[in-house]
């Protein structure tokens, strides 16, 4: 390993138990000692470190669990289970791709094509639970990833009835027994809720192992917290649509994750912010103020208990129901303590603006903050708060302008019958909030963009050659899975090359939100070409490759030109649910430090990373990717990733998907209807954080229509809402659309490059011979006007020259 590998596995290894959440705690651990151990689980030595597609990372090594614990002094005594478990599962495997080749072939389609992203539900057996010594571990895996959403079934969000046996069995027979979830999403843990200790590890990368063993042997310690509900699935609320292929109806509204839970009163398994640890702590809130709407709460936090720790302090507000309807509760702040020493405190601080608690009045096209009481909770979950002051409002205040532009669905939002009652008790701080000392914020939209003289010279051709990404215009299966640079190997895309001799250089992007995705090794050859080692095909998908295609992907790794052997090991941090699991902005801005190290070694401009879709439903395929149902969450974590990236001159990230991405069926063509409120509210809310306080790079649109439109042809979501109302003064660019990819049997027509371009786009991804062709034609027949091509290559050119000569 090279020293900046060492470094970052280091780092890694460092962060990852901040991401962990220990769910369940008799005491019993951590460990004193290392000593015989009984291991079992699906992801004992098949270890997920994190999620498929354009998750993928191609790191070095990956350390197992079974390798973690024996490396650190463990004797794994359930070597022949975890062999047999191997026979059981190949198998099953080998029967699943079968089927799945054998339906393609009855669809007359590619299993590559009808499949990506599917994942084998997790087998059926049984086998003796007969392993040595006092502690045993059960490791449930799951895994999900771009292409496909998952089920509730059994192997998947449900438990396997094998699974629901050995659980309840090893609970029972061993003195000592930890429930390791290595998962990166939500799992139904009812049938196995009692068991005494569950640990929610997460996929942390190639770490993962490693990082287990320092948590069970007490070296580190679980300091993270759910950002998403974890509940039996019969508890989940059914009032949305999910997975249709044409038209997905979020009725549900902003009643999205605890705000659901909460506002209904049912309790779930373990609630939004929940988390133990080895200690205990005791929180109390010192005091509350309030300046021009600017809120500030002081706590204490006290280690009660005997083991080193970190807190996490949450404060919500319940905002009046008034003409808008309102849930429970809403996260406004959150703060995490320093570590505490058994019987060490520390005061932390939590700050938020009421009037980014404002909520959407579409009948005003505005923000309003409506007269009453905003009552101010405190705790250390979303079902353990307290009120610890009243913020009252006498007027109500529109704090920002807006413009409905975002189409309208076929429903009306969902709402509670019976809403829970927000109690507060005698005695709690009353702060009057004047209306008129909170600025209203006025937004001025179409604004007329700035011309590059340079710009201005170019011919048609050259702008439409701009506003495509780089191409080969004999196609190929490079862009198909999001290896289409020629300049980086492995890489997934660039801006056009016309132009270079001209001082025009070109932006590489690069895919892979828990880190880097690129090949491993390459060759240049010595006409300066470059050539990946194995062909850049993310591992998941060649077992779907047809046979001859995959011999001859296989081949293409084995044919290496003469030229200088070149590496590009990354490193694989954790997935963006566990960052967010940490609660710790310093930690996620440790993240991109880290992958803002990598993209300057390797040559990358942009990456195609974080992305920040709602949680909505635990049944998407790629929530991995996403850090959580909640927006502050989202855009806080989202920010601060982006800030680590971009301290590194030449760096920048791609927020994405904008917006309305929460399912993977049908993903080029399916309609998510929204209301103007629940999207703003809840899905555009982390994306106007992340440009607000960190102002990434670039944004990447996203392949659904929103209400009848491409995202990417939306130029209500991307002039309005994107560069008016939230100030980005990035790029533009769709998701990787390859024509391929949209048949003929959808109720909506695929994109078009022109009119991406008519709506404020700037850049059509990967790019093709028909995207040039769409917008050469789009510039003949109006479509698009030279005025919006001139605007949208100028915001590429001078990104291209910041950071392209920096890196």
């Amino acid at each position: 390993m090279n020293a900046y590998e060492k470094e970052h596995s280091e780092l890694v290894r460092r962060i990852g138990a901040e991401c962990t959440v220990l769910l369940k705690n008799d005491g019993g651990f951590p460990l004193s000692a290392p000593g015989k151990l009984a291991l079992y689980g699906s992801g004992a030595r098949r270890t997920v470190r994190g999620g498929t597609g354009s998750g993928e990372v191609n790191t070095r090594r990956v350390t197992s669990i079974e390798e973690g614990l024996e490396a650190a002094g463990f004797i794994v005594t359930t070597k022949a289970w975890l062999d047999a478990y191997e026979d059981v599962r190949i198998a099953a495997k080998e029967a699943f791709i079968r089927e799945l080749k054998r339906k393609a072939r009855e669809h007359h389609t590619l299993a590559i094509l009808e499949n990506m992203g599917a994942v084998m539900p997790e087998p059926d057996y049984r086998l003796p639970l007969d392993g040595e010594g006092d502690t045993a571990i059960y490791v449930l895996s799951r895994i999900s990833g771009e292409g496909s959403d998952r089920t509730a079934l059994p192997g998947d969000i449900i438990l396997t009835e094998t699974e629901k046996r050995d659980i309840r069995r090893l609970d029972e027979k061993y003195d000592n027994f930890l429930l390791v979830l290595n998962v990166g999403g939500v799992v139904d843990l009812s049938p196995v809720a009692d068991v005494s200790n569950i640990l929610l590890l997460s996929q942390l990368g190639a770490e993962t192992g490693h990082i287990l063993a320092d948590i069970v042997l007490g070296r580190s310690y679980p300091a993270g917290k759910l950002a998403t509900t974890w509940s039996a699935w019969a508890d989940y609320p059914t009032v949305g649509d999910f997975g249709d292929r044409d038209d997905t109806r979020y009725n549900e509204g902003i009643y999205v994750g605890y705000r659901y839970f909460d506002t209904v009163g049912k309790p779930p398994l373990f609630p939004f912010g929940f988390g133990l640890g080895y200690t205990t702590f005791e929180v109390r809130t010192l005091g509350a103020s309030e300046a021009a709407g600017a809120v500030t709460v002081r706590a204490l936090v006290r280690n009660t208990g005997s083991f080193a720790g970190r807190e996490v302090v949450q404060a919500y507000v319940s905002v009046p129901q008034g003409k808008l309807d309102q849930p429970y509760q809403t996260l406004a702040a959150f703060a995490k303590s320093r570590e505490l020493a058994p019987g060490e405190e520390e005061t932390v601080t939590l700050t938020f603006d009421l009037r980014d608690l404002a909520s959407y009045d579409a009948e005003t096209a505005s923000w309003i903050l409506e007269a009453g009481d905003y009552v101010l909770r405190v705790g250390t979950s979303s079902a353990d708060t307290a009120p610890a002051a009243v913020l009252r409002l006498a007027e109500g205040a529109v704090v920002r302008t807006g413009r409905n532009c975002l189409g309208q669905p076929d429903f009306e939002d969902w709402k509670p019958v019976v809403y829970a009652v927000s109690e507060v008790a005698v005695g709690i701080p009353v702060l009057t909030v004047n209306a008129s000392s909170m600025q209203k914020e006025e937004t001025i939209y179409d604004v007329p963009a700035c011309i590059d003289p340079q710009v201005a010279k170019w011919s048609d051709k050259t702008l439409a050659l701009f506003g495509i990404g780089a191409f080969d215009p004999k196609g190929g299966i490079a862009s198909v899975i999001g290896n289409a640079s020629k300049s980086v190997a492995g890489a997934a895309g660039e801006t056009a090359g016309v132009l270079k001799d001209k001082g025009v250089p070109v932006l590489v992007m690069a895919d892979g939100p828990a880190g880097l995705r690129l090949s491993r090794e390459y060759v240049m050859d010595e006409k300066g070409k470059i050539h990946s080692i194995g062909g850049g095909m993310p591992e998941s998908m060649m077992d779907l490759m047809p046979a001859p295609a995959a011999l001859a992907m296989k081949a293409m790794g084995r044919k290496i030109p003469k030229g200088e052997l070149h590496e590009q090991y990354c490193t694989a941090i954790p997935i963006s649910t566990a960052i967010a699991q940490s609660w710790d902005v310093e930690a996620a801005e440790t993240c991109g430090d880290l992958v803002g190290d990598e993209m300057v070694r390797f040559g990358v401009h942009l990456w195609l990373a974080p992305a920040l879709n709602i949680h909505r439903d635990i049944r998407c395929g790629r929530n991995f990717e996403y850090f959580s149902e909640d927006p502050l969450i989202a855009g806080k974590m989202a920010a601060a990733i982006t800030r680590g990236v971009q301290k590194h001159p030449g760096c920048g990230t791609t927020v994405k998907h904008f917006a309305g991405n929460n399912q993977e069926t049908n993903r080029y063509n399916s309609n998510s209807q929204v209301s103007e409120c629940a999207m703003r509210e809840i899905y555009l809310r982390g994306f106007g954080i992340a440009v607000r306080e960190s102002q990434p790079h670039a944004v990447m649109t996203s392949y659904n229509l929103l209400n009848g439109v491409h995202t990417s042809e939306h130029r209500g979501l991307i002039e309005d809402i994107l560069r008016a109302e939230f100030g980005f003064e990035g790029i533009v660019m769709t998701d990787w659309i390859i024509g391929v990819m949209y048949g003929k049997k959808n109720k909506y027509a695929g994109p078009n490059a022109a009119r991406t371009a008519a709506a404020g786009g700037d850049i059509t991804m990967p790019g093709g011979k028909g995207d040039y062709e769409q917008l050469m034609k789009g510039i003949g027949d109006g479509t698009v006007s030279r005025a919006q091509l001139e605007a949208n290559a100028t915001r590429v050119v001078l990104m291209a020259r910041r950071l392209a000569k920096k890196n």
